[in-house]
């Protein structure tokens, strides 16, 4: 987890070499649990082990921004689908909880809680689906997002409209409204590709 923070705030740049000795000095570690990280994180995509030229933070570009979300777009419409139809009150007791700490931590302007708050948010949609393989499959993709989003700008604003979106998504899924609560989680993630495509070089 302090690998991948380190990644995704860019304090790790991407192509860097991750050093075992330098980073288990760092985290007050041994070698061993620093090896482990590296590949865990090899399977998420964060990092790239190359024969002979040891492990690096993975470079990503637009174009792979587009590829993970136009196969996330396919996967988070089975999930939200799902979680319409199968969740009960505490997963929407979960998820409104999520709101609210992004709603609060975008009013006093904290970045980072928001961020948190955000992925919080649709990791209790994937509780709701009862299907743990959900979570599985979506995370290697959200890891993915989530460097690609730190490389365009790091933690940054979330717009008021966005938490309104999470808010409609909720009340889709809370009525079963299982079209409605695809269409809006689709419209979510085109918006996400726009504006990593309007940040980019």
């Amino acid at each position: 987890d302090a690998i991948r923070e380190m990644i995704l705030n860019k304090e790790l740049a991407g192509g860097e070499r991750l050093v075992e000795d330098r980073l288990a000095e760092m985290l007050g570690v041994s070698r061993n649990p620093v090896r482990e990280a590296i590949r865990a994180l090899e399977s998420t995509g964060l990092v790239q082990v190359v024969p002979r030229h040891g492990a690096h933070v993975a470079e990503i570009n637009f174009a792979d921004a587009r590829l993970i979300q136009e196969v996330r777009k396919v996967l988070e419409s089975w999930i939200i689908a799902t979680a319409a139809e199968r969740h009960d009150e505490a997963d929407l007791a979960a998820i409104d909880k999520c709101l609210e700490d992004g709603i609060a931590a975008a009013e006093a302007g904290n970045l980072v809680e928001e961020s948190r708050a955000h992925r919080n948010f649709h990791l209790a949609i994937e509780a709701a689906t009862k299907n743990e393989y959900a979570g599985l499959v979506m995370e290697p993709l959200r890891q993915r997002t989530e460097l690609v989003f730190s490389v365009v700008g790091g933690h940054s604003r979330t717009e008021p409209h966005q938490w309104q979106e999470h808010q409609k998504i909720r009340d889709a899924i809370a009525d079963r409204d299982v079209t409605l609560a695809q269409k809006l989680i689709t419209s979510h993630i085109d918006d996400a590709i726009e504006r990593y495509e309007q940040a980019g070089p």
